[in-house]
């Protein structure tokens, strides 16, 4: 178990690296959903749990990062990282969040 812990835990690092520059912005999104799963709850982990965001903010929060800030913030929504209800952004709680560990 620790064994996987540590693997996920590289695979975690590297592709942060290799997708997230050092100013934080994302390169794109990996096509493979393992990695996209990884790059998109790092985005989500900067997201106040506790605020409810407009579209307008959830967008203010990701085009400084990618300027496919749209595909972003709807992969946000149907990987259950956010909720989305009368176009008010809710950070979902992690256990809701799609676990990129699961995959193969």
């Amino acid at each position: 178990m620790q064994d996987q812990a540590i693997k996920n835990e590289k695979l975690k690092q590297s592709v942060l690296r290799n997708f997230i520059t050092e100013q934080g912005s994302i390169v794109h999104l990996p096509s493979q959903l393992k990695k996209r799963l990884i790059v998109l709850e790092h985005l989500a982990n900067q997201l106040d749990a506790r605020k409810k965001y407009s579209e307008k903010e959830i967008n203010a929060f990701i085009k400084p990062l990618n300027e496919d800030f749209a595909t972003i913030r709807r992969e946000l929504f149907i990987h259950k990282f956010v909720n989305r209800e009368n176009d008010i952004y809710e950070v979902n709680e992690s256990k809701e969040w799609r676990d990129w560990k699961t995959l193969g």
